[in-house]
């Protein structure tokens, strides 16, 4: 078996290193393909460097509490047949040859553009080229980031467009109702203006109920609808949460709705926190989620709801949920009409295309097909 690297990924195209918080796999133990080996945070939040090979952890470079730089050695997979030797000389070879890329060759990727449509300011990414388009729509509060994870394993056969909803993220913040008719009107709009004549959509929270709404009004536009913790499947959602959200207009105000997101409350960092406030204390934000959650929301319940009509809404569609979401009750994705295939992500809460992005990639990557 040949000796394997385990490196620094590189999560988002601002990442240039991230630290390394913990081992989750001890010395001399089995390994597969999909298991999380280390924990590593970056600026932007904590996830486990997964391992893409079988065989036996025999080396563990890098120390908890080192901050290395994308590509910097991790770890070493290999066999018990391997000799020690043989994995000094591959180690030896890999630091010798491993050159840190440069800020400069870090920013020299795709980078967030903006661009006037439809009389507001839309902010939007692509990444890649050829194939049946994927457009990602975040949820509620959300951004383009929220695809940090995603969009460049998606990007690897196809284009693969990411934008900020209106109100969201660098786009215009002005709406008018803040429906979900007005947001799938934007949607659409940017299909026209970026001459994106029919796209796969992959909707979080939200971003599902967005998808949707432009699948019912354009239904010619839309390949396939895949809905990751979906909104508009079921009635129930927590309120407590997009009302803290909304309300929130500091670290100690928002933090403990943040942990919501996730499972895991410590994948939350310091800097995903800082963010989403930079983000609230913006002119014409609180306004504009006070509109967009008015609209989506009355009390406890979604008011518009697709669940009847899923499986008539596009050629094809898939449902992926986590298991622990507490925003969004993943029994929605239970007893769905049609052929609709659905995969709920066990130990993952309502932001699972982050905290089992492998897992979500791989299901969008074969869901896809193109």
């Amino acid at each position: 078996m040949p000796v394997h690297m385990i490196t620094m990924p590189k999560w988002g195209l601002s990442m240039e290193q991230g630290q390394v918080n913990g081992w989750l796999k001890a010395l001399g133990e089995k390994v597969g393909k999909g298991d999380e080996v280390l924990d590593v945070e970056t600026d932007k939040i904590a996830s486990g460097v997964e391992c893409a090979f079988d065989g036996i952890l025999r080396r563990q470079i890098a120390k908890e509490g080192d901050t290395l730089p994308v590509g910097a050695l991790l770890a070493v997979v290999s066999d018990e047949a391997t000799t020690e030797a043989e994995i000094d000389q591959a180690v030896e070879a890999f630091q010798r040859d491993f050159v840190p890329a440069s800020a400069d060759a870090a920013d020299a990727g795709p980078q967030p553009e903006k661009a006037q449509i439809g009389g507001r300011t839309i902010r939007y990414l692509k990444i890649g080229e050829g194939g049946t388009p994927v457009v990602l729509i975040h949820g509620f509060g959300g951004d383009l980031n929220n695809w940090l994870f995603n969009h460049a394993d998606l990007a690897a056969h196809r284009a693969v467009w990411a934008l900020d909803l209106p109100g969201h993220g660098e786009s215009g913040k002005a709406v008018e109702a803040g429906d979900a008719d007005e947001l799938a009107a934007s949607v659409i709009a940017f299909l026209d203006d970026r001459g994106i004549g029919r796209a796969h959509l992959v909707g979080h929270s939200m971003g599902s109920l967005v998808a949707m709404t432009v699948a019912d009004k354009a239904p010619q536009r839309v390949a396939s609808l895949s809905l990751i913790a979906g909104a508009g499947l079921g009635k129930e959602i927590n309120r407590e949460y997009i009302d803290g959200f909304v309300a929130g207009s500091s670290r100690n105000t928002i933090k403990p709705h943040l942990t919501k997101l996730f499972a895991d409350p410590s994948l939350v960092t310091r800097q995903l926190v800082e963010d989403i406030v930079k983000y609230k204390r913006l002119e014409g934000v609180n306004e504009a989620l006070q509109k967009i959650a008015s609209s989506a929301f009355e009390g406890n319940v979604q008011r518009k709801l697709y669940r009847d009509r899923l499986a008539t809404l596009a050629p094809r569609t898939l449902v992926i949920w986590g298991a622990q979401d507490q925003i969004i009750p993943a029994s929605h994705a239970q007893g769905l009409a049609g052929d609709v295939s659905v995969h709920v992500v066990e130990g993952k809460g309502h932001m699972v295309q982050m905290e089992a992005a492998s897992e979500v990639n791989r299901l969008l990557n074969d869901f896809f097909g193109d």
